[in-house]
């Protein structure tokens, strides 16, 4: 018996045109590779590699919950590359954010753009409403 590769699920027959376009629309979801480290209680480091960047072409935004880092390259010249081999495309990353989590530092050092992100207070606690009598 042959495996369907759309979620190896024998009952699903033709769905072969949806997992190439999902394939294909993940293949540029590694890009920019980043790193996310924790730097003690309540405070985060993401580190996203963009060699080629500079901060004119980077824009780090919080929309809703939602921390997004786009690139755009400025288009130079038409250059003749014998091999090209660093991406030169634009992207957008983002990142799921909990409430109470705000961008505390963004740095671009070394092709390495750094966003320090920290829990901003206790947005969490349960707070007691009066009820008035009149």
């Amino acid at each position: 018996m042959t495996r369907n590769p759309f979620t190896g699920n024998p009952l699903l027959l033709g769905f072969e045109e949806i997992e190439r376009l999902i394939d294909g629309a993940s293949k540029g979801a590694g890009y920019p590779p980043y790193n996310i480290e924790e730097n003690g209680p309540g405070r985060w480091r993401v580190t996203l590699a963009v060699a080629g960047f500079g901060p004119d072409t980077l824009s780090v935004t919080i929309e809703g919950q939602r921390l997004v880092v786009r690139g755009a390259q400025h288009p130079g010249g038409e250059r003749d590359y014998l091999h090209q081999g660093i991406a030169a495309r634009g992207f957008e990353r983002s990142f799921a954010l909990a409430k109470g989590v705000d961008v505390s530092a963004a740095s671009l050092v070394d092709g390495l753009l750094h966003i320090n992100l920290a829990r901003t207070g206790p947005k969490d606690e349960v707070q007691r409403i009066r009820i008035d009598t009149r």
